[in-house]
C-alpha cells in the first residue's frame, strides 16, 4: 500500500473509533429508559418479550464496528478501540459525577432531583456496563479471530454471528447480574430481561451481517486487499 492509502485507512479507522466510542458512551447515559417493542405479544417470566432498555439500541453498532476493525485492521487494533472505549466511559462518568454534585440554581430548568433521577444511578450503571462490556468485547474479538483462523479468512457470516451471539449473551448476563445486585433492577425481572435483551441483540446482530459484508467489500475494493489480508497502519 502507498503512504496515501495508509493515511486514508488511518482516517477511516479514526472515524470508526469515534462512532464506536459515541455509541458506547451514549448507551451508558440513556440506559434507565425502558421501552416495549411489540411485534409479538409474548410474556416470559413476567416480562414482555421485548421490554428492554433503550441503552441496548446503540450497542449492536459497537459490535459491528469491532468486527469490521478486526476483519480489516486486525486483532490488536480492535483491542485498542475497546480499551479506548473504557477510558471514554470513565471520563464521561467523572463528568456526570461532578455535574450531579454541584447544586442547581433556583431558576435552573433541570432541578437537582430531576437530574439525579435521570443520572443518579449512572455511576453504578457505567461501572456495571464497563465490566460487562469489557468481558463481552474481548470475548467477541477472541472468538472472531478464532473462527477467522479456522476458516482461513472465509465464511465471514460465520465468525461475525458466532462471535457476536456469544459476546452479546455474556454482555446481557453480566450487566443484569450487576444491576440487580446494585438494586437498580429488581431480581424478579432478571430472567425475562435476560431473554428479551439477548433475543433482541441476536436479531439485530443477524441483521447487521449484510452491513459487515458491505463494509468489508468496500474496504477490499478501495485498498485492493486479498482474502485474509489486513491493513497495517502507520
Amino acid at each position: 500500500m502507498t503512504i496515501k492509502d495508509k493515511l486514508a485507512a488511518q482516517r477511516i479507522y479514526m472515524l470508526l473509533g469515534a462512532l464506536f466510542i459515541t455509541s458506547l458512551v451514549v448507551s451508558n447515559l440513556i440506559f434507565q429508559k425502558f421501552f416495549y417493542w411489540h411485534p409479538f405479544n409474548i410474556e416470559i417470566f413476567g416480562t414482555n418479550l421485548f421490554e428492554i432498555s433503550v441503552g441496548i439500541l446503540p450497542y449492536p453498532v459497537t459490535f459491528l464496528i469491532t468486527d469490521l476493525i478486526s476483519e480489516i485492521y486486525g486483532k490488536k487494533r480492535a483491542n485498542d478501540i475497546v480499551v479506548t472505549g473504557i477510558f471514554a466511559s470513565i471520563f464521561s462518568l467523572s463528568i456526570v459525577f461532578v455535574s450531579n454534585a454541584v447544586p442547581a440554581t433556583s431558576w435552573s430548568p433541570v432541578t437537582d432531583s430531576m437530574f439525579s433521577t435521570v443520572f443518579g444511578n449512572t455511576a453504578l450503571a457505567v461501572f456495571a456496563s464497563m465490566l460487562a462490556y469489557l468481558f463481552a468485547q474481548f470475548i467477541d474479538i477472541q472468538i472472531y479471530h478464532f473462527w477467522k483462523r479456522l476458516t482461513k479468512g472465509k465464511h465471514l457470516w460465520l465468525r461475525n454471528n458466532f462471535s457476536t451471539f456469544s459476546s452479546q449473551f455474556v454482555d446481557t448476563l453480566t450487566i443484569l447480574v450487576l444491576l440487580c445486585s446494585f438494586g437498580i433492577i429488581e431480581w424478579n425481572k432478571f430472567q425475562g430481561l435476560l431473554i428479551a435483551g439477548f433475543l433482541f441483540k441476536a436479531i439485530i446482530a443477524a441483521c447487521d451481517t449484510p452491513f459487515l459484508y458491505l463494509g468489508v467489500y468496500l474496504f477490499k475494493r478501495r485498498f485492493n486487499l486479498k482474502v485474509n489480508e489486513e491493513i497495517e497502519l502507520l
